[in-house]
């Protein structure tokens, strides 16, 4: 398995090796402890599986405060997405800072996002089917968010605020300057 730090290295783009032949294909899409050893965990607590029917669906940008922050390994079995994780650790030389990049079905790759990061994704193709496992369980009353499009971020989604489809929550979030992160940076070094 490859594993690639993005220009925020705590985010990672994780790409298994497929064995095919003409019944198919085998794949090994998650390994614990090869996991580990590429800054991926700590442990995995429950599974996640998202449809989108259309492109240009946005889920963004998420989080969930401690004690039940969630780190996300989020893989793409149909169609592809535009990733995004915006570094929302208070302190953190990147605070505000987002890193992006293709998963797909096509590419076989999954992203690492953890904790002290809001999360979303834009669907790039019709028929989009998103799975993730999370390192936390969901709790709703520590749900949070930052506005998908705020300016301030700088992020080039792959389309536009006229037409993206979100849900009515992900267009309340506030901005990041309006934030109150509940995540402080601590530097490993």
């Amino acid at each position: 398995m490859q594993a690639t730090a993005l220009a925020i290295p705590d985010v990672i783009v994780l790409s298994p090796k497929k064995h095919g032949d003409e019944r198919g294909f085998f794949s090994e899409v998650f390994r614990e402890s090869l996991f580990r050893e590429n800054g991926v965990g700590p442990r995995f607590v429950q599974d996640n599986h998202s449809f989108s029917s259309q492109r240009g669906v946005v889920r963004a940008l998420h989080f969930q405060a401690p004690p039940m922050a969630q780190g996300k390994l989020v893989r793409v079995v149909r169609g592809a997405i535009w990733d995004v994780a915006v570094d929302i650790r208070v302190g953190s030389p990147t605070y505000g800072q987002h890193v992006s990049a293709e998963i797909s079905a096509n590419a076989w790759n999954q992203i690492w996002v953890p904790a002290g990061f809001a999360h979303g994704f834009c669907t790039l193709t019709d028929e989009c089917e998103v799975l993730y496992k999370t390192t936390s369980e969901y709790a709703p009353d520590l749900e949070g968010g930052i506005l998908w499009n705020d300016p301030a971020l700088g992020i080039d989604w792959p389309v536009s605020p006229a037409d993206a489809t979100l849900s009515a929550r992900d267009t309340r979030w506030p901005t990041i300057d309006k934030l109150q992160s509940p995540f402080v940076w601590q530097d490993a070094h």
